[in-house]
């Protein structure tokens, strides 16, 4: 035997030596090989089957409580989570309202300002037109005069040719030949003048408009009535509408 186990048995001799007559014996210790220490309580038979300890009834009515608390717990995260969906719902359609209003006033800028752009563009065609015609007008009276000096001249032509009676044809001296000339190139200026838009008007019988005639003379004419052209002294000239230069005509009184 060991050193310890002689020591344990010499002091279990000595407890029995001074016990009273009649008391039984402690129990003998486990050595060291194993066994429970001296003085330690021995489980109930069945304890160290059981692996977990059965339910008290206090522990019973703690998960019953437990239960409905549970159940509200469940039901206030839904609704927080209900009211969260529907803040988020209403901010995502307060976005949207705001964004269709910016739209909206996106459209009205662009249909105001497609309206500006077409107004500015009609405007500015009228503007160039206008501009057109007023520098058609402009050139055709400083042509005018000269319109006039071949009117003129291809009458005082055409009055010598015939106060001649044709003898000046037969002699070959060019008078002809001269009235073809001036004949051409008048012609040629009244077609530029038409086709740039000018027009001239001779207003004889009609009646007299101080918006397209200048008067320069009246007189009594038998058969005619009052107001009447009977005279055209110079041609006038319009282009379209607006009058260049008006007819210079005689009147009948």
């Amino acid at each position: 035997m060991t050193f310890e186990h002689d020591i344990a048995e010499a002091a279990r001799q000595a407890a029995n030596q001074g016990a009273p007559d009649g008391a039984p014996e402690s129990a003998p210790e486990t050595g060291p090989a194993g066994g429970s220490p001296a003085g330690d309580p021995v489980a109930p038979e069945g304890s160290a089957k059981s692996g977990s300890a059965a339910p008290t009834p206090r522990g019973r009515e703690a998960g019953a409580a437990a239960g409905p608390e549970a159940e509200a717990a469940g039901d206030a995260s839904a609704d927080h989570e209900s009211t969260d969906h529907e803040r988020q719902l209403e901010h995502d359609l307060e976005e949207l309202a705001a964004k269709a209003e910016k739209a909206d006033e996106y459209l009205e800028l662009a249909q105001r300002t497609r309206a500006d752009f077409e107004n500015y563009r009609k405007r500015a065609a009228r503007e160039a037109a206008s501009a057109q015609e007023r520098g058609v007008a402009k050139l055709a009276k400083e042509l005018l005069p000269a319109v006039d000096n071949l009117d003129r001249a291809l009458e005082a032509a055409q009055s010598a040719a015939a106060s001649d009676g044709g003898q000046a044809a037969t002699q070959g001296n060019g008078t002809s030949t001269l009235i073809s000339g001036i004949k051409l190139v008048h012609a040629d200026v009244i077609s530029a003048l038409a086709r740039a838009g000018i027009e001239r008007f001779s207003p004889e019988g009609e009646k007299f408009d101080p918006q397209q005639h200048e008067a320069i003379a009246q007189h009594p004419v038998a058969g005619k009535e009052t107001g009447t052209v009977i005279e055209v002294y110079q041609r006038g000239y319009r282009l379209g509408e607006v009058v260049i230069r008006p007819a210079r005509v005689v009147v009948a009184a």
